[in-house]
């Protein structure tokens, strides 16, 4: 009996210890990561500012009158997982490079731009979307804008004052959040409430006329008729990640952790706790980032 005890005891004070593990990689592991990625996102984005001028198409127009030339501003979304703009939210303390995409490997880098949705800055809704438990969390405190707060976007275009119009939660597939406006918005959102992903937390902002350059022109009408229809399929969090190589990883740090635990009880020195130590860890290590790519995108 009392060894029955001791067994069960040993392995509660190990699940434990592989818990507390997840949670520290979960709250401080991806938080690294998307330190190092918003420091070069930061830094090409300032390039490309730099480097980059306006696009634009300059039409004719022709009639009684003079030869008249117009021009317009043509919005080209950069490739998934580029920066696309600054967001700045000085009452929470957001300074993010928003990235091009919501999938996984967009977000692990900062707020992610919803690719269906107008670009910040064009007549539309622009959406954003950003973790709010991980990868430094962007949105933690996102649920204390109000009516009136200040929202500022620096596009290739320019800065672009938003100011918050409401605040809602609603279940991940309620995509009607997204739907296109006539006027230049911005929707953000995140999961609801923290360390959790039941809901999600949204907020409407619009555009302040005096403060910002004049909006870009909206999408093209086949690309508004087709947003609606592919959030329907994956919703506010992005498509689902396969689960089949998390098994598998899983599996991996059970036979990796098991032999280490084989070869402890066999020889119990402090070398051979190191060398099994070592490859345990990096086995686990991977098996928590495919655990982790089962959870929302912007958890």
């Amino acid at each position: 009996m009392r060894r029955v005890v001791a067994a069960t005891g040993r392995v509660l004070v190990t699940v434990g210890i592989l818990i507390l593990l997840l949670v520290a990689y979960q709250l401080w592991g991806t938080g690294f990561y998307e330190a190092r990625q918003q420091s070069k996102l930061k830094h090409d984005f300032a390039r490309t500012l730099n480097h980059a001028a306006p696009t634009s198409t300059t039409t004719t127009t022709t009639g009684p009158g003079p030869t008249t030339p117009t021009t317009a501003t043509i919005v080209v979304p950069p490739p998934s997982g580029e920066a696309v703009a600054i967001i700045r939210i000085p009452k929470i303390g957001v300074d993010s490079a928003v990235v091009q995409g919501i999938e996984r490997p967009d977000l692990r880098k900062g707020p992610g731009h919803y690719p269906l949705t107008p670009m910040p800055g064009q007549v539309g809704n622009a959406a954003i979307a950003g973790h709010r438990t991980t990868y430094g969390a962007p949105f933690y405190r996102l649920n204390e804008l109000g009516a009136g707060d200040d929202i500022a976007i620096r596009t290739l275009g320019g800065t672009y004052h938003y100011q918050v119009t409401k605040q809602l939660v609603v279940d991940p597939t309620d995509v009607a959040v997204l739907d296109p406006t006539p006027d230049a918005t911005l929707t953000l959102t995140t999961c609801e409430p923290r360390y959790s992903a039941q809901k999600r937390l949204v907020v409407h902002a619009s555009l302040i006329a005096d403060k910002s350059p004049a909006p870009a022109p909206p999408p093209t009408p086949a690309a508004i008729a087709q947003t609606k229809a592919k959030l329907s399929t994956a919703g506010l969090s992005g498509k689902d990640q396969s689960r089949l190589l998390t098994l598998w990883w899983g599996l991996a740090a059970a036979v990796v952790g098991g032999a280490w635990w084989l070869m402890f009880h066999r020889h119990p020195r402090w070398t051979t706790w190191f060398l099994g130590v070592v490859p345990f860890l990096a086995v686990l290590f991977v098996f928590y980032s495919y655990l982790d790519r089962l959870l929302p995108a912007n958890y």
